[in-house]
């Protein structure tokens, strides 16, 4: 790496990351609650479960348990960032408020789509609708990062471009790309808050009135 990929390397890094989360993690999300619900489908255990704690804790604790596999993929990622950081001499210390706000935003969609997928799981014991969305989703989401930027607004797996705080720019005539941080989309995270409040209530709604 020359002296420029040097001074680029902590925002590129991030930048390419958020690139990939866009097409892996709506189909991790997708596997993770497929596993997490299939089981209660196939042994047909979920009338056994609610005699022991009510639906809606039921659902609470699949989606923290799913939580925990969605935050650490993102954690792990921030780990990865740093050591490559480290060991390749990136200008400058880790930018720990950046890597804390990649951490927020990043977290924050994959959680949403988390509970997305949960809903679809719970409510079809066909595994493959679950999967099939989350498939779905991936190929939406890196769609969707070369759209204009409407679009991305009305499509949850289009907010990891959406909530993106790194811009890069390349230069034809130089073929040199420069990563720059941009103004963080506070608007669009409290749209995404506030997506993920409804779906929340709706999913466990749909669930506690669900006959299983």
């Amino acid at each position: 790496m020359d002296e420029h990929d040097l001074a680029q390397g902590w925002k590129s890094m991030q930048f390419q990351f958020s690139i990939i989360n866009s097409i892996i993690m709506p189909v991790l999300a997708a596997v993770i609650t497929s596993r997490l619900c299939d089981v209660e489908h196939k042994g047909q255990t979920f009338k056994l479960l609610e005699t022991l704690m009510p639906a809606g804790r039921i659902f609470n604790a699949k989606f923290l348990f799913g939580s925990l596999y969605m935050l650490a993929a993102v954690v792990l990622q921030i780990l990865v960032i740093i050591l490559v950081g480290l060991l390749k001499g990136f200008q400058g210390n880790p930018p720990l408020d950046m890597l804390a706000y990649y951490l927020l935003f990043t977290g924050s969609v994959n959680l949403t789509i988390l509970l997305l997928q949960q809903i679809l799981s719970l409510q079809f014991p066909n595994q493959m609708i679950s999967l099939s969305v989350g498939l779905f989703g991936g190929l939406v989401g890196i769609f969707l990062l070369y759209l204009p930027q409407v679009f991305s607004k009305f499509l949850l797996w289009g907010y990891f471009g959406e909530l993106l705080f790194i811009q890069m720019d390349w230069n034809p005539a130089t073929r040199i790309v420069n990563y720059s941080y941009i103004p963080k989309n506070w608007p669009g995270f409290l749209i995404l808050v506030i997506g993920f409040a409804i779906l929340y209530l709706i999913g466990q709604r749909l669930f506690i009135r669900k006959e299983i």
